[in-house]
């Protein structure tokens, strides 16, 4: 039987999904998935200050903080990814001012290209030193802040994978607004069908493909976004320049695992269509789909829509 259960946490829509005997079993394992999520999200968020990345920031160009094996080996994961986008993935992206970045209706201009500049000087994935022997991470400058938000949904929704089939749990999906990894098979015996968001129409599918042991994210534009001068900018501001990029409405990600794809969707995206799909075409497991605003569609060479 098919059992389906959805939930808000960490501030974002979850489903899972599971095939089990009964629905008091199914209940019971929703309960641990989302339990495991729970802990997540208390660890990382920064909106509480017992969280371990509140530690981090609070200390920014003070003192190194004391982590957790977990903690430090999620933080040098994403520092790896950091180096392999050069800078495109950055959890220190929490230091970027707001203040210029307010996607509201009332934002009628860009500031200009100094005063953008400005606003991300404190993000530097370079300046997020780890400390391998004393399981330390120390933000060096005064004013730098870390955010797990481009790569935490996907870990959670890896982790929570991980906790079921650690009981023996044959198959299921766990999705994360979007964020989505899934193991085993249907009930029919087939691969799981997953479907691609259509950006003009979120409640459309675009494109389905296959997938059992994969993960998929997507990162849409099509949600936060402004128009200035007939020109639509996306709520993902590029680390380097602090303007906001525009030209793809989503990039779509296919990897063996959530966190791998969770965080590969922003970088791709900020990168833009032909060095995105370059720097995928060069990762073996990853596959990518891009849809600009014109609505063309580009394709990594290792994807196989049906």
């Amino acid at each position: 039987m098919h059992f389906k259960k959805q939930t808000r946490l960490m501030g974002n829509q979850f489903e899972f999904t599971l095939i089990e005997e009964s629905e008091k079993i199914a209940n019971e394992l929703f309960e641990i998935a989302i339990d495991e999520i729970k802990r997540i999200e208390a660890l990382l968020t920064t909106f509480s200050d017992t969280s371990v990345t509140y530690k981090i920031n609070e200390n920014a160009g003070i003192k190194p903080v004391e982590v957790t094996d977990e903690v430090f080996l999620l933080i040098k994961r994403s520092q790896f990814i950091s180096k392999i986008t050069q800078g495109a993935f950055d959890l220190s992206y929490g230091s970027i001012d707001k203040r210029f970045w307010n996607f509201d209706l009332n934002m009628t201009s860009l500031p200009d290209a100094e005063t953008a500049k400005k606003s991300v000087e404190l993000i530097n994935y370079e300046n997020i030193i780890l400390d391998e022997a004393y399981k330390t991470v120390y933000l060096k400058k005064k004013g730098m802040r870390i955010g797990f938000g481009g790569i935490g949904k996907g870990y959670a929704a890896e982790m929570a994978k991980r906790k079921l089939k650690e009981i023996n749990i044959q198959s299921g999906i766990v999705n994360a607004s979007g964020d989505l990894t899934a193991w085993g098979n249907q009930e029919n015996g087939e691969a799981w069908t997953i479907g691609v968001a259509d950006p003009n129409q979120r409640k459309s599918i675009f494109s389905t493909f296959k997938i059992t042991d994969k993960a998929v994210a997507t990162s849409g534009n099509y949600e936060k976004f402004v128009i200035i001068n007939n020109k639509k900018y996306s709520h993902t501001i590029d680390p380097k320049t602090g303007y906001p990029i525009s030209g793809i409405k989503s990039v779509t990600i296919l990897a063996d695992n959530a966190e791998i794809a969770d965080a590969l969707a922003t970088p791709v995206t900020v990168m833009g269509i032909d060095v995105g799909l370059d720097f995928i075409n060069q990762l073996k497991t990853i596959g990518c789909i891009i849809i600009d605003d014109n609505d063309k569609t580009y394709f990594s060479k290792n994807i196989t829509i049906i």
